[in-house]
């Protein structure tokens, strides 16, 4: 994306009105001094922006000024837009995506999200309503079959591609279509280009159209294609030997490696998620002396567990094949340490199925949620806000005891 548009300006001047705006000559020179400026900025942002924008959210965070931390946020990322433009000839679009990239590097890009929220929410509303209004609806009388092929292009030619190139990188086949499905569609920055494109003479007028109504009806049909996931996966499980090759997983940190200790497999803790607290969990248990096993999607903390010696395998934990690699069968107990608890039934219940005495532990941040959970009686049941609220008031309770005790003993 980022050299498609900074590429697209250059093949406006060489090919764009004809190809008169610039000699064929000149391009290569003005193309390396852009290119250059582009590794100028990108290196100003990785080197100064990482430093710099982080730990000034950090002092403006310090005058408690919710409103001045909101200003500083819209300031960066509008002002660091505006000057990969007019000092870089950057985009103004991929100056405010290097922006937010630095700005999430800092410890407060959560309470940065969160302030600039609402004026997202606007901004995303009026992107939709202004890229709906861009539709002429005579398009889709006049030019139905180029809209046909383009909706296709978009809806197969990319789920296609994408699914291919996630099988062959080791991912099962069940991950590699819903990568496929999800990548089913355009975004933003399609329509970035489009407008570059016709800016600069590359496109005509009318192809803005194909690429509107192709981006709406990809939308609109892009559920559809993740509800096909389940029929294509029982069609591959009982119609075909190569498809069947295909379900089977062949990537090697799906599965525990022969040489795992037995006694780290046996009466362990499966813990489920290995984000902020399945991370202080495993380090709590290591300390102890408690055998564990991680089971997580992120296939990068997998190969850094593995690196440290942690048995760990990556998988959907609701599939009954990575539970069964992390052991669950011989397993004490099971923590589903994930900030969203939406499968957690379903994990409970496979674990059960494969060890009927395993006890279950459960996180969840919804009051609902956990009387749900705990009614169900699927396990211990703990609320992050009311396990932090116990915490605070037994640490608030015993220093005001110490308080108490201290002035006794000076009376």
């Amino acid at each position: 994306m980022v050299l498609a548009l900074v590429l697209l300006p250059h093949l406006g001047d060489l090919f764009g009105d004809g190809g008169t705006a610039m000699p064929r000559a000149a391009l290569g020179p003005a193309l390396a001094l852009t290119l250059l400026k582009l590794v100028a900025f990108v290196a100003l942002m990785l080197v100064v922006g990482k430093r710099l924008l982080p730990r000034l959210l950090w002092m403006v965070g310090g005058t408690g000024s919710r409103e001045l931390f909101t200003l500083t946020v819209i300031a960066i990322a509008l002002g660091v837009a505006f000057g990969a433009a007019k000092l870089f000839d950057v985009s103004f679009a991929l100056g405010a995506f290097f922006a937010g990239m630095m700005m999430r590097e800092s410890e407060l890009s959560h309470r940065a999200a969160e302030e600039s929220l609402p004026l997202r929410d606007a901004f995303a509303v009026l992107f939709f309503v202004s890229v709906g209004m861009l539709l002429d609806p005579a398009t889709l009388v006049n030019q139905p079959l180029q809209i046909a092929a383009v909706v296709a292009i978009i809806l197969f030619g990319k789920m296609l591609i994408a699914t291919i190139t996630v099988r062959l990188l080791g991912y099962p086949l069940n991950t590699a279509l819903t990568m496929g499905a999800g990548d089913a569609q355009i975004g933003e920055f399609s329509f970035i280009l489009c407008a570059l494109a016709i800016s600069e003479g590359l496109m005509p007028e009318s192809a803005r159209q194909l690429v509107v109504a192709g981006a709406l009806l990809s939308i609109a049909l892009n559920p559809l294609l993740f509800k096909a996931i389940a029929p294509i996966q029982a069609w591959v499980r009982s119609n075909s030997r190569i498809a069947r090759y295909m379900e089977q997983s062949a990537d090697p940190l799906a599965e525990l490696p022969m040489s795992t200790d037995q006694r780290l497999l046996t009466d362990q803790v499966v813990i489920v998620g290995f984000g902020r607290v399945g991370r202080r969990l495993a380090e709590r248990l290591r300390v102890e002396g408690i055998p564990f096993v991680v089971a997580d999607q992120n296939r990068e903390r997998i190969e850094a567990l593995r690196a440290a010696g942690v048995p760990a395998v990556t998988g959907d934990a609701t599939d009954p094949a990575t539970l069964i690699q992390a052991h669950v069968a011989r397993a004490a107990m099971m923590v589903i340490a994930l900030p969203d608890s939406l499968d957690a039934r379903k994990m409970i219940d496979v674990a059960k199925l494969l060890n009927p005495k395993i006890q279950c532990v459960v996180r969840t941040h919804n009051d609902d949620e956990a009387e749900l959970l705990r009614a169900e009686r699927v396990g211990e049941v703990f609320m992050g806000e009311q396990e932090l609220a116990r915490a605070i008031g037994e640490h608030v309770v015993t220093k005001m005891q110490a308080r108490a005790a201290a002035t006794i003993d000076v009376i």
